[in-house]
């Protein structure tokens, strides 16, 4: 193979065929930069609103990136050979519209003049799957970096999944992941959590370009940031340098020389993780404004924007005035380095493909989201009436279906003994020289160990689904997903196919007391739209929920419990149904003869004591029907005839079981019903005892029926 080294004669993320920076830097791209900077200031200007003073300021840099760095083909914004731009101070959305704009890859003069409107491509803040060439929602400080990890570990995990045997760095699905973040997200805790994992796994495709304006909205950020952030950096093991745009004496100046040196030096560095210290002047060069907290997020106003323009040599009174010369100028350059670039990745490509039959067969298998034939026949069945933990049975449909899934990966929160989340007998995600007593180090590992970082974890895990060709899966306890709710949430904006594994669901927890025991989380997670929180009531329910999350790409959360549950027989000759009703959302798990009196709804753990609250109304006389509702936002997705199937309007008297706050239950008991659910917080005492202290019994359960069928009287 064709290979390009590095001075220190080490494998470099650069594809073969000429320097990466042009030969030279002409006026013309002097003219486009100043062209971005006009119309980062027009953009907002027009629209009244948004971040102009990054966007000014960054835009040598962009461009330096765009034209001379990043490998992309504006024909193909999925090209697989790409490298990946995640802009993690998304406020400054402009910074990258303006370079895709520059580049041709899509955003068009238009485009940037409907900024932040309705149905442009040109949001507020860059958006997954909505504007070409972008590769994740970002604007959350700080997410962007800490998914940007996981693109990183993505690559690496791709290139093991799919061309082992040629050494890291110079196979055609080795790239680099570039990130501009800000001050803002390197304050925010998440980057930090990201930021030492990165460093652990020695991610040597990962470049951040810090924009170290020192200002915010508050201005001077040295009221709250004082840290030396490269010092931080290197403890974390990541290598670190400084350009300085502003210097000591006073001086300014946009040497994009300097930082193409820094980014080849970054690019170079396959052992280590690369950030780059930018010195810049947020909004350089605006009068009186530049350098201010007054440019971050705010419009420049007339004087200051004709003064902006004059310093440019631009006409102060023309609006989105375009250099066509240097548009022209900078798209053609980047499309012609583009070609040259794809033509030599599809040679080679066309090489692999042909020495790789098998592996050309999975890569397009993963392309197109399939699994492959027959791969349900993996999934272990569980013997009747032998009780288990949803968590543990969650572990065995893992580990029995990954031999046949080659592309799922995951692991935990530094729970995986826990969450049951480990898969036996395979490697562990981790750098080559990594020393562990406990697990085998392979830089292709299928285990992730995530360390005690819940929110880094999810966006890991949001950066992996958004690279696009595998899955992977989270793990742990369901009290601890508070510290990552801005990830979950982010992943049901994007719709990723991630799956979160929190267990420990309930007061079933018991000793470890109203810290570890989840009350609220289950309404909580509920309103957010877009995710499927599924809670199985036993292991036959936990396989059909896998089996459903894997044939779908949406994000899930399973939650599962501590404590063995019981898993009772079903289907024929039994009196429960099938549990591939969960696919449903809900469904009738027991019935009556005629019509029902009541229906008991129930989720995971409280579904048994809901079937022996059946059996005691029975035993009275009253005919009632028990649903299963593992997952609420399944069920409303089906349609109006299945839901009143399940649950007939005409039948009023109505209870919900559920060992947390009763709010998302409403809607399904109307006024008549009833809801046994918990309104507080536990205690430090066994959970079989607390189940039956605050009422998860047979017999309230069955009083609370009772009582639904006198008020729907």
């Amino acid at each position: 193979r064709a290979a390009t080294l590095n001075p220190a004669g080490k494998p470099s993320y650069r594809l073969p065929g000429g320097p990466i920076v042009p030969a030279s830097w002409n006026e013309l791209d002097s003219r486009a930069i100043s062209t971005a900077k006009i119309l980062a200031a027009d953009a907002v200007e027009r629209v009244g609103n948004g971040h102009p003073g990054a966007a000014i300021s960054l835009a040598p840099a962009a461009y330096a990136l765009y034209q001379h760095h990043l490998h992309l083909d504006p024909s193909d914004p999925h090209w697989s050979g790409r490298d990946r731009f995640i802009l993690s101070s998304g406020h400054s959305s402009l910074t990258q519209y303006l370079q895709l704009y520059l580049a041709g890859m899509g955003v068009e003069l238009e485009d940037l003049k409907a900024l932040r409107t309705e149905g442009a491509l040109t949001p507020g803040h860059p958006e997954f799957g909505h504007t070409p060439g972008v590769e994740l929602t970002t604007g959350p400080l700080g997410t962007g970096l800490a998914s940007a990890v996981g693109f990183a570990m993505a690559e690496r995990f791709t290139h093991g999944l799919l061309d082992p045997d040629t050494p890291h760095g110079l196979s055609i699905f080795d790239h680099c992941v570039y990130v501009i973040a800000g001050d803002g997200c390197l304050q925010e805790g998440v980057s930090a959590e990201a930021s030492s994992l990165a460093g652990t796994q020695k991610l040597g495709n990962l470049i951040v370009l810090w924009d170290d304006n020192r200002i915010s909205i508050e201005g001077d950020t040295d009221i709250a940031f004082s840290e030396d952030v490269l010092k931080r950096y290197e403890s974390y093991g990541w290598h670190v340098q400084r350009v300085d745009w502003l210097s000591e004496d006073g001086s300014y100046v946009e040497d994009v020389q300097a930082l193409d040196k820094a980014l080849d030096a970054a690019r170079d560095n396959t052992d280590q993780p690369s950030i780059i210290a930018l010195r810049t002047i947020i909004g350089w060069p605006t009068p009186e404004k530049s350098n201010t907290g007054g440019i971050h997020g705010a419009k420049l106003g007339e004087e200051a924007l004709r003064g902006l323009k004059s310093a440019l040599g631009a006409d102060p009174d023309a609006s989105f005035a375009v250099d066509e010369e240097a548009v022209a100028h900078s798209r053609k350059q980047f499309a012609q380095r583009a070609q040259v670039l794809r033509s030599q990745w599809d040679q080679r490509f066309e090489e692999w493909k042909e020495a790789n039959p098998a592996r050309a067969a999975l890569l397009e298998r993963l392309r197109l989201g399939a699994l492959p034939e027959g791969w349900e026949k993996a999934l272990p069945e569980f013997p009747a009436d032998k009780a288990i933990a949803t968590r543990s049975a969650s572990g065995k449909v893992l580990n029995a279906i990954a031999p046949v899934l080659p592309e799922l990966w995951g692991g935990s929160a530094d729970l995986g003994g826990s969450n049951n989340t480990f898969l036996n007998g395979l490697t562990s995600f981790l750098p080559e020289g990594t020393y562990s007593r406990s697990f085998e180090a392979d830089p292709y590992g299928r285990n992730l160990h995530f360390g005690i970082r819940e929110f880094a974890m999810a966006c890991a895990m949001n950066g992996i689904a958004a690279d696009g060709l595998t899955r992977v899966y989270g793990g742990t306890f369901f009290v601890f997903s508070d510290f990552m709710r801005g990830a979950v949430r982010l992943a049901a904006l994007m719709d990723l196919p991630v799956t979160h594994v929190w267990t420990h669901d309930s007061i079933g927890v018991g000793e470890d007391g109203p810290t570890h025991q989840p009350i609220e989380h289950l309404a909580s997670y509920r309103a957010i739209p877009n995710l499927a929180m599924i809670r199985p009531a036993d292991a036959a329910e936990t396989v059909q929920a896998w089996k459903n999350i894997l044939e779908q790409h949406h994000p899930a959360a399973l939650v599962l419990s501590r404590q063995n549950l019981p898993n009772p027989a079903r289907g024929e000759g039994s009196e429960l149904a099938d549990a591939q009703g969960v696919a449903r959302g809900a469904y009738i798990l027991a019935d009556c003869e005629g019509t029902a009196e009541v229906i008991l709804m129930a989720t995971g753990s409280e579904v048994a004591p809901t079937l022996e609250a059946h059996r005691l109304l029975k035993a009275e006389g009253i005919a009632s029907r028990v649903v299963s509702v593992p997952c609420i936002e399944w069920f409303e997705n089906q349609d109006e005839a299945y839901r009143e199937s399940v649950l007939p309007s005409a039948v009023r008297a109505r209870v919900a079981v559920e060992a947390g706050i009763a709010l998302p239950w409403y809607r399904w008991v109307g006024e008549a019903g009833r809801i046994v659910s918990l309104e507080h917080f536990g205690e430090s005492v066994d959970g079989a005892r607390l189940f039956e202290k605050y009422g998860f019994t047979p017999e309230n359960i069955a009083a609370q029926a009772r009582e639904s069928i006198a008020a729907a009287h």
